[in-house]
C-alpha cells in the first residue's frame, strides 16, 4: 500500500498526478480522485483576487500525514494521495488533490470523502482571501 502526502507552494497539475497515481495499478478495481479549486468570488458574491494559504511548517505536514494515514487504516484502500497547496493561489487553480484507489468502487468513494472531510475542518491552515479593496482571514 502506498499512502502519500505532500505540501506544496507549486500548481498541482492534477491531470499528471492521477496519471502517476494509476501508474502500475493491478489489484485496484476503483479509483476516484477531487480537485478543490480556489473560487474568484466570496459567499457573499464579493470578488476574490487570490487566495492565500499560510501553514506552520513541519506541523501542516504532521496534520496531512495523519489525515492520510487515518483514511488508509479506516478503508479498504490500496493507494491514497493528498496533494495541499500552501501561499497564494489564483482563482481556477487547483488548492487539493485527493486520489484513492481501491477494489470496490463504494470505499474508493468513501475514502475520498472522508478525506475531504477531515482536511476542510482539521488540516493546519490559515486562510486569506485578498478582494479589491481589502485582505480578510477566513
Amino acid at each position: 500500500m502506498a499512502v502519500e502526502s505532500r505540501l506544496t507552494q507549486d500548481p498541482i497539475a492534477a491531470e499528471a498526478e492521477l496519471s502517476r497515481f494509476m501508474a502500475g495499478l493491478t489489484d485496484a478495481g476503483a479509483v476516484v480522485s477531487f480537485c478543490g479549486i480556489a473560487r474568484g468570488a466570496t459567499r457573499s458574491g464579493e470578488k476574490v483576487e487570490a487566495l492565500h494559504l499560510d501553514h506552520y511548517p513541519g506541523m501542516t505536514e504532521r496534520s496531512l500525514e495523519s489525515i492520510a494515514q487515518d483514511g488508509a487504516t479506516r478503508f479498504d484502500v490500496r493507494d491514497l494521495l493528498i496533494i495541499h497547496r500552501c501561499g497564494t493561489i489564483q482563482p481556477g487553480e487547483v488548492i487539493v488533490f485527493v486520489a484513492t484507489a481501491s477494489p470496490h468502487r463504494r470505499a474508493a468513494f468513501e475514502a475520498a470523502d472522508y478525506l475531504m472531510d477531515r482536511l476542510k475542518t482539521e488540516a493546519v491552515f490559515w486562510k486569506k482571501e485578498q478582494g479589491v479593496d481589502a485582505a480578510r482571514w477566513i
